[in-house]
C-alpha cells in the first residue's frame, strides 16, 4: 500500500530504519520516539517498506487530520 503524504512516507521511513536496527531510539526524535517504535512492533518489514518506497513527486506534503488520523488508521488496519 502507499503513503497517502510525504509526511507519511518518511514516518514509515523511520520506522522502517528503526525495525533493521540502522538507527537507535537516541536518534530519533523525542517526539516521534513511541510512534516509530509502535510502528515498527506492529508492522512486517515488507508493510513497512511498501509504504516507505512510495514515489513522493505526486503525493501531497501532509493529508488533513480530517481525511487521515494516524491513530484511526492503524485501527483501520488493525496494527493496534
Amino acid at each position: 500500500m502507499p503513503a497517502t503524504s510525504k509526511t507519511q512516507q518518511r514516518l514509515m521511513g523511520l520506522a522502517l530504519a528503526y525495525k533493521r536496527k540502522d538507527i537507535s531510539t537516541a536518534k530519533l526524535n523525542p517526539g516521534l520516539r513511541s510512534k516509530v517504535k509502535k510502528l515498527a512492533k506492529s508492522m512486517t518489514l515488507k508493510q513497512l517498506k511498501d509504504f516507505a518506497k512510495t514515489k513522493h513527486d505526486k503525493i501531497p506534503e501532509r493529508v488533513s487530520e480530517k481525511l487521515l488520523n494516524f491513530e484511526q488508521f492503524l485501527i483501520e488496519k488493525n496494527l493496534e
